[in-house]
């Protein structure tokens, strides 16, 4: 049992899963599933209890038993006991404080992440500021590899998302060649299928293998289909580069994806034995996003923030090149403005990395959310000071696939420039040598040479 007084008035919280909840920000899915805070006073005493619980609290009880759940099974036997130690002594208030202070640099970051359960870094984001969560995500680097170099400081990588509604070759290859042009597609050149198909994958995987190959582009590749259409193409022979699924923070979320953590090491497996990384062997790629849980209607009256960022423990077992919070996708039954998305996004994206995560982050809404362009530039501009590894390069920054709105390929050289950041240093050093961008200069009009990269529509 937990409690706060406030005034004349006790608040009781009866177990850790419900104190997480009610101290979570305001936000419609937590309303929906009648797991959030009645008032903003109890919110508060909430997360006053929240500040003075103990870290070891949450080592030593299960918010979904163990016995019922492999991901919290995943949790508790993954748990690096050397590095919780170190800050084993704390509460979530004071571990806040720390993680804040001088004193957490990178080695700290680097030394602790295996000792941090995603129940922690829920808790602990619940009780900061959105500055506090953008300045202790700014000093965490993390860095990954396939064939180029993704999260060094100081730069700030795309994922190039050339969808189309029947996937038309041409169209994915016009946007491609768009998106190039315009410096994007350093995180991955990564397309969502119209039809998920077995056939159709493996055409799509032919296609992006062969532009990157014809023109030794440093990037890589990826169709984001089911995990077993992606095994099934490895096993035809075809090329893949990286290995796709989506993923949620409990057992019953992930069923409901047709997926478990063996399936997801079988994937693993099967696309490292293709060895097709040029600088490092992280292959997987996840996606997530505030609300799947609940939406799976497998949140075991948790929060959406905490189901979340139990997802990252999935993510952190596969070491995975990229890890992308779909934060507006889902719709406003689960964050229903821009603001209820801007500090879902910042949330998952300071948890992620203080888990030790590559963090990414498509910035955006559905159109029957109460949120404009406006709110996404803001959540943009905030992420980039926060040290997002990467987000979303779509033409005009509006899926005609997916119908929903993301960021562009523009979006992304507005965040480079006023932030100065910088792509990924082999992705730059193609784009400088084939004359499409300078970082001093920006984007470069496209000489008579680079113009053969439009027979590729003929």
């Amino acid at each position: 049992m937990y409690k706060t007084i406030l005034g004349h008035k006790t608040y009781l919280f009866p177990d850790l899963g419900i104190l997480l909840a009610k101290a979570s920000p305001k936000r419609s899915g937590d309303l929906l599933a009648g797991v959030a805070a009645e008032s903003d006073e109890e919110r508060v005493a909430a997360m006053m209890a929240l500040a003075d619980t103990p870290l070891t609290e949450f080592i030593q009880k299960e918010i979904i038993p163990y016995d019922e759940d492999e991901v919290t099974r995943l949790i508790q036997d993954r748990l690096n006991k050397t590095a919780f130690a170190e800050i084993s002594h704390l509460t979530i208030g004071s571990f806040r404080d720390l993680l804040l202070s001088e004193e957490a640099d990178t080695e700290f970051f680097s030394r602790i992440k295996s000792g941090v359960t995603p129940e922690i870094a829920a808790a602990v984001s619940k009780i900061m500021r959105n500055q506090d969560l953008i300045l202790v995500s700014s000093k965490i680097e993390v860095v990954t590899k396939f064939r180029n170099t993704i999260g060094l400081q100081g730069r700030f990588s795309t994922r190039l998302q050339p969808n189309h509604p029947t996937d038309d070759p041409k169209g994915i290859l016009a946007s491609i060649i768009d998106g190039l042009y315009y410096a994007s597609g350093d995180a991955v050149i990564g397309i969502n299928p119209a039809t998920d198909n077995i056939q159709n994958v493996c055409n799509l995987n032919l296609l992006m293998d062969g532009i990157i190959h014809k023109h030794s582009i440093p990037t890589q590749s990826c169709v984001l289909t089911h995990i077993t259409n992606t095994i099934e193409a490895i096993n035809k022979g075809f090329p893949v580069d990286l290995v796709f699924q989506s993923i949620g923070g409990t057992e019953k979320t992930n069923s409901s994806f047709g997926i478990n953590l063996a399936m997801l090491r079988e994937g693993m497996e099967a696309g490292l034995s293709l060895k097709r990384g040029s600088v490092g062997n992280n292959i997987m790629y996840f996606e997530t996003g505030q609300g799947s849980s609940l939406s799976a209607n497998a949140h075991y009256n948790l929060d959406q923030q905490t189901c979340e960022a139990r997802a990252y423990a999935v993510a952190r077992e596969f070491s995975p090149l990229l890890v992308n919070t779909v934060v507006g996708f889902i719709g406003p039954e689960y964050l229903y403005d821009g603001k209820e998305i801007t500090r879902a996004g910042l949330e998952d994206h300071f948890c992620g990395k203080l888990m030790g995560l590559p963090m990414g982050c498509d910035v955006c809404y559905t159109n029957h959310a109460e949120a404009d362009q406006d709110d996404m530039d803001n959540l943009l501009t905030l992420l980039g000071v926060a040290g997002c590894n990467f987000i979303m390069g779509i033409p005009g920054a509006d899926d005609i696939m997916l119908n929903y709105q993301s960021t562009s390929f523009h979006d992304a050289l507005y965040l480079r420039r006023v932030l100065n950041k910088r792509p990924a240093p082999e992705f730059e050093s193609w784009l400088e040598t084939n004359g499409i961008y300078i970082q001093d200069k920006g984007i470069l009009p496209p000489p008579n040479g680079n113009l053969k990269f439009l027979e590729m529509v003929n």
